[in-house]
């Protein structure tokens, strides 16, 4: 049994998939005029956790993420510049170049990271036609209206509008928490479709029954989300920051359209915290996992800190807290390269319970902490043998996603090594096959103070550097 928290019931529930052993699951993906900030990525191994889970329970998923690469206003509200022309003029780009450019940083990112891909990547831009019929529909439907700069969705129709986010719409005033836009009837309201500038072409425009213009923000989810999984689906992904607009929008949206249910269960993932605020691209605490690397912090480092919180909870970031993830992903390293160094077999009888133990931990809304606990009590129990404890881990992985399977003692040919180290270890050799223990000390230190560590193994000396 899973059990997920759903937003939009405010509690945990047992998940019931709509086809038995099957499960469809859309998260909204990056708007690519920028490279995503470690805060965006947290969103992303959430939902890689999720996705695996249900791997790992049996399911067939079929995972879909859109990326947004149309031009889109820089608020919520419909309103201020186009996210994609401004990255274009900063860049010297034509946004179609911006746009292709940071959809493949963004892909790169996720695969150092260990997070599988979506079996569907779907661009705004490709499913124009989608989206130009959705607002067909939801205009049919007596949801929409036209005002001088685009067709609007009429919120007031709506009587269950801003369920998700439990919106107090009494208490909104245009002009206050709502961008005004004159001629909208509602607070509320929001763009479908907006109308080109009459006195300048912009670089993304296409006609529509309404005129030449540019889908609103909201509508190329639930378009696209619906053209791949169906009007009604299991799961919907995002951060936190989408529920008060964009998956309200949404579901608006998608309702309006087909009168169906949508979306069972709402799944929100809570922010990357740096000084007190949120991670954003256009802050002064924009990391990006290039960032990171560059400071000698390794994408499964990262990947190691995010399991460590629920994602729930807000996550306080800090170049302390993650150097202390590069360390434990070390040990766990060292760890893994001994166990794999030989086997054994012992404590079979254990290994059922580990199991059940680490199964029951994930599938408890995704309890990674929890999880990442039960694979350190495997590592650390002397009562199972290495060969129990890689089948264990192995095991485990298929879910944290740690790269186990890949971790290897990296051995550096004598080539390589400076030739003052290579000769100390020679030096030592010569002095072990003699016996002499004392010299060999010495030259271990010795070693030691060039940076590097020494591992004595069946098949010879094995250096690290530290």
């Amino acid at each position: 049994m899973i059990i997920l928290y759903n937003t939009l019931s405010r509690k945990k529930e047992e998940f019931i998939p709509l086809e038995e052993g099957k499960v469809g699951i859309y998260s909204c993906g990056l708007t690519v005029y920028n490279y995503a900030h470690i805060g965006n990525l947290r969103a992303y191994v959430f939902s890689d956790i999720l996705k695996r889970t249900f791997l790992y329970n049996g399911y067939k998923v079929k995972h879909v993420m859109n990326i947004t690469d149309v031009g889109h206003l820089t608020s919520d509200e419909d309103s201020g510049e186009d996210k994609m022309e401004k990255g274009a003029l900063r860049e010297k780009k034509t946004v179609w170049e911006l746009a292709e450019f940071y959809t493949e940083a963004f892909k790169k990112d996720m695969s150092l990271l260990g997070i599988l891909s979506p079996d569907i990547y779907c661009k705004a831009t490709e499913h124009i036609p989608q989206q130009i019929e959705m607002i067909k529909k939801i205009e049919e439907n007596g949801y929409a209206y036209i005002i001088e700069d685009g067709v609007y969705f009429d919120t007031s129709r709506l009587s269950d509008y801003g369920k998700l986010a439990r919106l107090n719409l009494e208490g909104l005033e245009a002009g206050k928490r709502v961008e005004v836009v004159p001629g909208k009837k509602n607070p509320t309201d929001f763009a479908l479709w907006k109308f080109s500038p009459k006195d300048k072409k912009r670089a993304m425009e296409w006609d529509s029954p309404w005129g030449t213009g540019f889908p609103g923000w909201h509508i190329e989810c639930s378009a696209m989300s619906m053209h791949y999984l169906g009007e009604v689906f299991d799961i919907h992904t995002g951060g936190i920051d989408h529920i008060p607009v964009h998956h309200t929008n949404e579901i608006a949206q998608a309702r309006a359209s087909t009168g169906k249910e949508f979306v069972r269960y709402w799944m929100h993932g809570a922010f990357l915290i740096i000084d007190k605020d949120k991670m954003a691209k256009s802050g002064e605490n924009f990391i990006t996992l290039q960032t990171l690397i560059n400071r000698c912090i390794a994408p499964v480092d990262y990947r190691y800190f995010l399991l460590n919180s629920h994602y729930r909870q807000p996550l306080s970031f800090t170049w302390d807290a993650l150097a202390g993830a590069r360390n434990a992903m070390k040990n766990l390293k060292e760890k893994v390269i001994t166990i794999k160094s030989s086997s054994s077999n012992s404590g079979e009888e254990k290994v059922s319970a580990y199991q059940e133990n680490f199964k029951e931990s994930i599938n408890d809304d995704l309890n990674a902490p929890r999880a990442l606990a039960v694979m350190w009590a495997v590592i650390k129990d002397d009562h199972l043998g290495n060969t129990q404890k890689l089948d264990l881990l192995l095991n485990f992985d298929r879910v944290l996603g740690l790269g186990i399977e890949d971790i290897k003692e990296e051995i550096e040919p004598f080539s390589e090594i400076e030739r003052e180290v290579k000769t100390l270890l020679e030096e030592r050799q010569k002095a072990r096959k003699e016996k002499n223990w004392k010299l060999s000390d010495e030259l271990r230190n010795r070693i030691i103070e060039k940076g590097y560590t020494i591992s004595d193994t069946p098949e010879g000396p094995v250096l690290r550097r530290t």
